[in-house]
């Protein structure tokens, strides 16, 4: 990150994996509850515990704690299942978003960018395109508490599941905060504005690769007493649901910014 600090969807991968490590192959990962409880410092190394806390016949379930200089910046309790057949349905995928082929990138929106900026978002390991417009420099259009951007890793993955499943975790921290901050017409380059991720819950419902392309629906319920919710719904792009995504963050805007939601 930019500050320096770790980013959190890398956290939350890393942790999926180390966990994984501990189970058959078959024992796939299907949910997730962590919460952030210290930054991470990206000039540290990461080191990963995990307690096999439950064996049973269909489920597993791992506690993982990542440290850093001897204390816990990240702790997840998840979840693992021999999978079988049963019911199936799904809430369907918005109609009428445009293709992503159709839709901008950051870097094309963002044509006044720094240098060094644009560089950042031509590095980053996922390509974003948002659907309506990113708020990192203005919020333009209405503000409601809901967006969409497509999303994929700039290069192939291989075939493993479980390196999908956890990228699938990376990404899902990406924009998942910006429901909150578009709805109140606040930016990323607001001044003095600060925002962390509290806690984060993950849902893996059917596997889908993240080489390609996906669909990521983002809403707020709620915000109030300086926290955020964020709810997110991942699809692939022919319309299946292939996670689901919650989020709290904590939000803080100088005195003098804040509007009624």
């Amino acid at each position: 990150m930019p500050t320096g600090r770790v980013f959190g969807g890398q956290v939350l991968a890393q942790s999926i994996m180390a966990a994984e490590r501990t189970l058959p192959d078959e024992r796939i990962a299907h949910s997730m509850h962590g919460y952030f409880l210290r930054p991470g410092d990206s000039t540290a190394g990461l080191t990963f515990s995990v307690d096999r806390i439950h064996d049973g016949r269909s489920f597993s379930t791992r506690r993982t704690q990542a440290f850093q200089q001897g204390v816990p910046i990240f702790s997840m309790i998840a979840s693992f299942e021999h999978e079988a057949p049963g019911l199936e349905h799904r809430a369907p995928m918005p109609e009428g978003v445009p293709d992503p082929e159709h839709v901008d990138s950051i870097e094309d929106r963002l044509p006044g960018l720094h240098p060094m900026t644009k560089r950042f978002f031509a590095d980053s390991p996922i390509e974003l395109r948002h659907v309506s417009s990113p708020i990192y420099v203005a919020v333009d259009g209405a503000h409601e508490a809901r967006q969409a951007v497509w999303m994929r890793t700039r290069r192939t993955i291989p075939d493993d599941p479980r390196l999908h499943r956890a990228a699938l975790a990376y990404m899902s921290d990406l924009t998942i905060q910006e429901s909150v901050l578009r709805a109140h017409g606040i930016a990323w380059s607001q001044p003095g504005l600060k925002v962390a991720s509290l806690d984060h819950a993950m849902w893996w419902h059917r596997p889908g690769r993240v080489d390609d392309w996906l669909l990521y629906v983002q809403e707020s319920p709620s915000a109030r007493g300086g926290r955020g919710l964020s709810t997110g719904r991942m699809y692939t792009r022919e319309g299946e649901l292939i996670a689901s995504v919650a989020q709290e963050i904590m939000a803080r805007v100088p005195a003098g910014e804040l509007t009624a939601g």
